[in-house]
């Protein structure tokens, strides 16, 4: 049975092109890396090297078989890798809600150095409707989440602000609120609301967000973004979900004659003390705890 050091001196010899370059690479005697390829050709009953010349070149099956030896030395050190993972307690997967609406570019950063340091952990994302993550976290479906504040959480649960999302209320450009330099809450009441809700029956809070008499509920952000598009009614929504089709003119801004503020609405890192966070999950709440609130905000929409 082949070894991992034949294989590895039949790569160098064949990559080095010669037994001697071979063993100074891999810092051992040629002797030992010309035996171990010998070793290597019986073990497989292959003439892996031809020999007859001054230095040995590749057999038409040597050729054939150093990809495959090149896959299995791979392989080994992915093995090894995982298995030094497992023996550092480090998780094998994590899964991450993120409320939908919820965008930073400092987040992919965040992924993108957890990808290069934990190569080999799994990572689950998950893109849960408006007060849904929550949930998640109380099932352990998920062991950290970013979501949309809420006025309180489940016992047993961590949370902290890191930001705000802005709210843009909006209706489709062909609307008869676009007409409006400024809506009234009477001009509100006179066409349908589109309310972004969780899917849970028990969270009652999209109730508060009712200006209108005439409602729609969606658990998705941009399923009431197309029907705005649409002109099927008038919203209020996060500014990263509405910006482009603002930009592009789909979408008009409206401005309340009720408030004059910038609507906004705090965006926090969720946990619970019931999933107890293995070194990768403690490292990526420690990133996203260290977020400052600039991160989250979005420029403004004029």
């Amino acid at each position: 049975m082949h070894s991992i050091d034949q294989l590895q001196a039949f790569i160098y010899a064949a990559e080095e092109g010669s037994f001697s370059a071979a063993a100074r690479a891999l810092g051992k005697a040629q002797s030992a890396v010309s035996t171990a390829v010998i070793n290597l050709e019986i073990d497989t009953g292959v003439e892996l090297f031809d020999r007859s010349g001054r230095n040995p070149r590749l057999t038409e099956s040597g050729r054939a078989l150093l990809g495959h030896a090149r896959s299995v030395l791979q392989s080994n050190r992915e093995f090894m890798a995982q298995a030094t993972s497992l023996s550092e307690g480090i998780e094998t997967r994590i899964c991450i809600a993120i409320e939908q609406g919820i965008f930073v570019p400092s987040l992919l950063e965040i992924l993108d150095e957890l990808g290069q340091l934990y190569p080999f952990v799994e990572v689950d994302l998950l893109e849960p409707g408006t007060n849904d993550v929550a949930g998640l976290l109380k099932q352990g479906r998920a062991d950290i989440g970013l979501m949309m504040e809420q006025e309180g959480y489940p016992q047993g649960f961590f949370f902290r602000g890191v930001g705000h999302s802005r709210l843009i209320p909006a209706c489709g450009r062909d609307h008869p609120l676009a007409r409006f330099s400024q809506v009234s809450h009477a001009d509100l009441r006179q066409h349908r609301q589109l309310i972004a809700r969780s899917r849970s029956a028990e969270d009652t809070s999209h109730l508060r967000e009712r200006k209108s008499t005439k409602v729609w509920y969606s658990e998705s952000p941009y399923v009431i973004l197309d029907l705005l598009t649409a002109g099927m009614g008038w919203a209020l929504l996060p500014q990263t979900v509405l910006a482009r089709r603002l930009e592009r003119g789909d979408l008009v801004r409206l401005h309340y004659s009720f408030q004059q503020t910038e609507i906004l609405q705090g965006v926090d890192v969720v946990w619970t003390e019931q999933r107890a966070l293995g070194s990768v999950g403690q490292w990526l709440l420690d990133k996203l705890l260290a977020l400052t609130p600039e991160l989250w905000s979005a420029p403004q929409q004029k």
